[in-house]
């Protein structure tokens, strides 16, 4: 069995690939002509988001966005940089960058539907 994606939930399809486009420089794989669901072009295992109405079709409602039960995490080599952008993308912060006792630097922002975001380096 392999791990093939991860689905999200959100108001607007399209703006949000477009805000993970812009804030995390990722390349939007597609955006279905319906508009309820698109994917990012993220490697082997795909981030994709759907739309909520979607998710209430199958008899869902949204998470407490106050109270995020996972985070996706963006590696990268410059934390301050990439938090930087992500914030004039829209992203809103929610821990500036902090070095940790492993090697890391990590920090954190949250996307427009709520969704904890990690920004760190490599473990070093």
């Amino acid at each position: 069995m392999k791990f093939r994606y991860a689905i999200l939930y959100v108001r607007d399809v399209k703006s949000t690939l477009d805000f993970y486009v812009n804030a995390f420089g990722m390349t939007k794989k597609m955006l279905h002509e319906s508009g309820g669901y698109g994917e990012l072009d993220t490697g082997d295992t795909v981030l994709a988001f759907a739309s909520v109405a979607a998710m209430a079709d199958k008899g869902a409602t949204l998470a407490n966005v106050k109270s995020p039960s996972f985070e996706i995490a963006f590696e990268t080599d410059d934390v301050t940089r990439d938090i930087e952008k992500a914030i004039a993308a829209g992203a809103k912060l929610v821990q500036e960058p902090r070095h940790m006792d492993w090697g890391q630097t990590v920090a954190y922002v949250s996307d427009a539907d709520g969704f904890l975001i990690e920004i760190c380096t490599p473990i070093g």
